[in-house]
């Protein structure tokens, strides 16, 4: 794979990263296993935009909700002019991907509501408002069922990037959900453990360690959130939204999900790369459309 097409080689190439990337170096040839245990902290970190997020203004009439989790809390988000349980207003959740929180969701949560839909947006652990500096996708499933256990069953799910691995992967281990919309899901885990290594210059040594030791803390295989492997054990009528150039999360990975899926389509969109197409109006009315219906789907 070449640097071109690594976002993480972009992300760290300031001067600050590259003084970074240098000293982890330097302590994985020192030690590996230090250096693992380093790169980890740094890997299970979000970037600075959590902490925007932590202080921005969130409009009426949505409401910040605390669910207690894993010693903290997670934030959701819900309308104060909707009535809650309405008979009638089907529930959706919302939720985003690294480095993102629940407001990247907002407008189209607001295109729902006024739809008839009741949207509950969330916020990730270490991400948006709710508590913690670091977490892993493990943790993000974790969250994904204790949200639906107090605020679901729901009528459909929305996720974004590594948000939308995450709702795959419980999806797959039998998250209580009728219909889900998957945009520009993220390449899995692995994937992303050797583009990290090769911006630091530590070669795939280093990433194997770092798998091994998320593997061993968390007591499950990385290979399950191999699309591969998800996409045979994910029932529900699945959307999933795509742009071709998106060189975040490249477009195979959505293909090879489709796949496996038994009630799977992919609407692949052209220019909007990996964010833009989260407030595009056309995917928008895709995930209405796909939320709304009640025939089967057919894969294209």
């Amino acid at each position: 794979m070449t640097t071109s097409h690594n976002p993480a080689a972009a992300f760290y190439a300031s001067p600050t990263a590259r003084g970074i990337a240098a000293l982890l170096r330097g302590l994985h040839r020192l030690s590996p296993d230090l250096g693992a245990r380093v790169a980890l902290r740094l890997f299970f970190t979000p970037m600075p935009t959590k902490w925007l997020a932590r202080s921005r203004d969130v409009p009426r009439p949505w409401v910040e909700r605390q669910l207690p989790f894993e010693g903290g809390h997670i934030s959701v988000w819900q309308r104060s002019d909707i009535e809650h349980g309405e008979p009638g207003r089907p529930k959706v959740l919302l939720t985003h991907g690294w480095a993102g929180d629940a407001q990247q969701l907002r407008p189209l949560a607001d295109t729902l509501a006024v739809a008839g839909f009741e949207p509950v947006l969330l916020d990730l652990p270490a991400h948006g408002r709710s508590s913690g500096w670091r977490s892993n996708l493990l943790q993000w499933v974790r969250a994904l069922f204790a949200v639906t256990a107090r605020f679901g069953p729901w009528d459909g799910v929305v996720a974004h990037s590594l948000g939308a691995m995450a709702l795959s992967h419980a999806l797959a281990r039998g998250l209580p959900v009728r219909r889900a919309a998957l945009i520009a899901l993220a390449p899995p885990p692995w994937q992303f453990l050797r583009w990290f290594a090769q911006a630091m210059g530590t070669g795939e040594g280093l990433a194997a360690r770092m798998r091994g030791r998320i593997e061993q803390s968390e007591g499950a295989s990385l290979g399950h959130f191999e699309p591969g492997w998800l996409g045979v054990r994910v029932n529900q009528p699945t959307l999933l939204v795509h742009d071709r150039g998106d060189l975040t999360a490249p477009l195979t990975g959505s293909e090879t999900l489709l796949a496996g899926l038994a009630a799977g389509r992919l609407h692949v969109t052209e220019n909007l790369g990996h964010r833009r197409l989260l407030n595009d109006p056309a995917v928008m009315e895709q995930v209405l459309g796909h939320l709304s219906a009640t025939p089967s789907l057919r894969a294209v």
